[in-house]
C-alpha cells in the first residue's frame, strides 16, 4: 500500500544532501541533529510511512564517514532532569543513547559535558563514561552567549573549551534533549579546528519544523505542540527572506543565533557561505510527502493528541499552567476540536455508566471497543482483552484466562510482593494469554491479534498507570488520558 510519506526517497535524498554538504567545506562537517536520531515516533505519526530509526539509517549507509559526539548539560545531570516521553534521566539517555549506537555500528568517539562545574553527581557520570571507554570533555558556560562576540571568539571564550580530538569527515553531535549545548559545541569546534589549520564546516539536520511548508501548515503546528513546554515557536526565516526573496520556516532559537554563527564564519574564512538559517540546513523531509492530505489528518490527530498530553502534564506539574493556553491557540489555528476525537465520547460515557476508570480503543475501520476496571482487570486490561477477543472473533462472554493461570498471579501480588492493588494489568493479562496459548487454540487466536493494534487510538478516564501506558505505547496504541486521578488518588500507580 503507498504510504503518505516516501521513506525510501527520503533516506536516498537525505544522504546526498548530507554528503554534498561535507564536500562543500573539505575537510570536516559537524552536523548538528536535532531530534531524535531513532526512536522518532512524533515524525512516524505526522508523517505516516516515516521510519521511527530513520535518521539512524540513513547514517549507516555512510557509517564509515561517520563518529558521534554526544553532548550534555551538566546542569541538567545535577538537577537529575527527566524527560517527559520516557521519563528517565538525562544522563542515563546518555547511556541509552550510546548503546544503541554502538549495537549497530555507529562510532561513538566522545561525550561533551557542556556548562561543566565540578559536582558529586557530574563528576561521578563522567567517571563511569570514562572507565567504559569514552573521552570526555569539558566546556564552559560564556558569560554574554550568544551576543557577546568578542567574548566568545576569543581565548576566554570558546578557547576556554576543550578541543574535541575526531577523526572521521562527518562528526554527528547530538544530545539526550533540548538546551543540552549542541549548537555551542560545533561553534567550538570551528574555532578549535581554524587554530589548528583543519578547515571544518557546520551544518544542522532539524526534522522539524519543516522549511519548505507554510509556516500554518499542520506539520509545523504538530511541531510547536510537541514542544509545547519549551520556549520554541515556527517563525518565517527573515534572513532567508531578505536574500533569497523566498518564504521559508524555521524556528526562534536558531534565527536568534545566527548571527553569531555567521560572524563565526566571517572570523574564520573571511565570509559566511550562509545567508540564512535556512541556508544552514540539510532537511529534505519536506520532499518525501507523496499524499498531503493523510499527512493532514494525521497531523490533526496529533495535534489533539498532544492537547491532552499537555493537560496531563499540567496536572502532574510537569508543565507550567500557561502551556494550556499555547495549546488553545495552536487547537484554534488549526481549526481543530478536542470533541473530534472519536474514541474520547465512548470512554467517557462508559466511565459514567459504570462509576468505574474506563478505556476505549478505536480500531482502524473505526470500530470502538471498551473496557472498565471490574474485581479482576484494571480498565486497560479489559479494553486489551475485549479488543483482541473481537478481532479474532471470540465471543466477548467467553473467558480465556482460566483460573488456573489467574490465581497463582494474584497469590503472588498479595502474598510475596505485598501488593494492595491484586487487579490484573494489562502487561499481565497478556502473559498469563501467552502462557495459556501453548495449550489453549483461542489464546493463541488471541494473540495473534496483537499485530493488528499499531495505529489504534485509545483514551482512559483516568491517568494511567505507568505500566499500562507503556503496555499500550509498545504495543502502537496512541494513548490520551484525562487529566484526572481516579478517586482524586495522588498515587496512580496503585490504580
Amino acid at each position: 500500500m503507498k504510504t503518505p510519506f516516501n521513506n525510501q526517497k527520503y533516506l536516498r535524498i537525505q544522504r546526498e544532501n548530507i554528503l554534498k554538504r561535507i564536500s562543500r567545506f573539505g575537510d570536516k562537517l559537524y552536523l548538528e541533529f536535532g531530534g531524535k536520531l531513532f526512536d522518532d515516533y512524533h515524525a512516524s505519526r505526522v508523517l505516516p510511512g516515516f521510519k521511527s530509526d530513520s535518521k539512524l539509517q540513513m547514517l549507516l549507509g555512510i557509517k564509515n564517514k561517520v563518529e558521534v559526539v554526544v553532548v550534555v548539560n551538566a546542569n541538567d545531570i545535577s538537577s537529575n532532569k527527566v524527560r517527559n516521553d520516557t521519563l528517565i534521566t538525562y544522563q542515563e539517555e546518555v547511556e541509552r543513547l550510546i548503546d544503541t549506537y554502538r549495537e549497530v555500528g555507529l562510532f561513538v568517539s566522545s561525550v561533551v559535558i557542556s556548562f561543566y562545574e565540578s559536582g558529586v553527581s557530574v563528576d561521578n557520570f563522567i567517571k563511569k563514561l570514562e572507565n567504559n571507554g569514552l573521552n570526555v570533555y569539558h566546556h564552559y558556560k560564556i558569560n554574554g552567549y550568544p551576543h557577546n562576540i568578542p567574548l566568545i571568539l576569543s581565548d576566554e571564550g570558546l578557547g576556554k573549551n576543550e578541543y574535541i580530538k575526531t577523526s572521521k569527515p562527518l562528526v554527528v553531535v547530538t544530545a539526550p534533549g533540548p538546551g543540552s549545548g549542541k549548537m555551542a559545541t560545533c561553534l567550538s569546534q570551528l574555532y578549535h579546528e581554524n587554530k589548528n589549520g583543519i578547515r571544518a564546516g557546520y551544518a544542522k539536520y532539524e526534522t522539524f519544523p519543516v522549511w519548505n511548508l507554510p509556516l500554518n501548515h499542520p506539520v509545523n503546528l504538530a511541531y510547536e505542540a510537541a514542544t509545547v513546554d519549551l520556549a520554541d515557536v515556527n517563525m518565517i526565516d527573515p534572513y532567508h527572506l531578505e536574500k533569497y526573496g523566498v518564504t521559508t520556516v524555521n524556528y526562534n532559537r536558531d534565527i536568534e543565533v545566527f548571527p553569531l554563527l555567521k560572524n563565526i564564519f566571517e572570523h574564520i574564512y573571511g565570509e559566511s557561505p550562509y545567508f540564512s538559517p535556512t541556508d544552514m540546513g540539510v532537511n529534505m523531509i519536506g520532499f518525501a510527502i507523496d499524499d498531503e492530505k493523510n499527512v493532514i489528518e494525521a497531523c490533526n490527530c496529533e495535534i489533539i493528541r498532544r492537547y491532552y498530553q499537555t493537560e496531563k502534564n499540567v496536572y502532574l506539574g510537569r508543565f507550567k499552567d500557561e502551556t494550556i493556553d499555547k495549546m488553545d491557540m495552536l487547537i484554534n489555528k488549526a481549526g481543530l476540536s478536542v470533541n473530534s476525537r472519536k474514541s474520547v465520547a465512548a470512554c467517557m460515557k462508559v466511565a459514567e455508566q459504570t462509576g468505574e476508570p474506563s478505556v476505549a480503543i478505536e480500531l482502524p475501520n473505526g470500530k470502538i471497543i471498551t473496557g472498565h476496571r471490574s474485581p479482576l482487570f484494571g480498565a486497560c486490561a479489559a479494553a486489551l482483552l475485549n479488543t483482541i477477543k473481537h478481532l479474532a472473533k471470540i465471543d466477548k462472554e467467553m473467558y480465556l484466562l482460566m483460573p488456573v493461570v489467574l490465581e497463582p498471579i494474584k497469590e503472588l501480588k498479595t502474598n510475596y510482593l505485598h501488593r494492595s492493588n491484586t487487579r490484573l494489568r494489562a502487561e499481565e493479562v497478556l502473559l498469563a494469554l501467552s502462557i495459556q496459548s501453548r495449550t489453549n487454540p483461542l489464546a493463541e487466536l488471541a494473540m495473534k491479534q496483537l499485530p493488528k493494534l499499531v495505529g489504534c487510538e485509545a483514551h482512559s478516564s483516568t491517568i494511567l498507570s505507568e505500566a499500562d501506558l507503556g503496555t499500550l505505547t509498545r504495543l502502537g496504541i496512541r494513548v490520551t488520558e484525562e487529566p484526572i486521578s481516579y478517586k482524586k488518588k495522588l498515587y496512580t500507580n496503585n490504580q
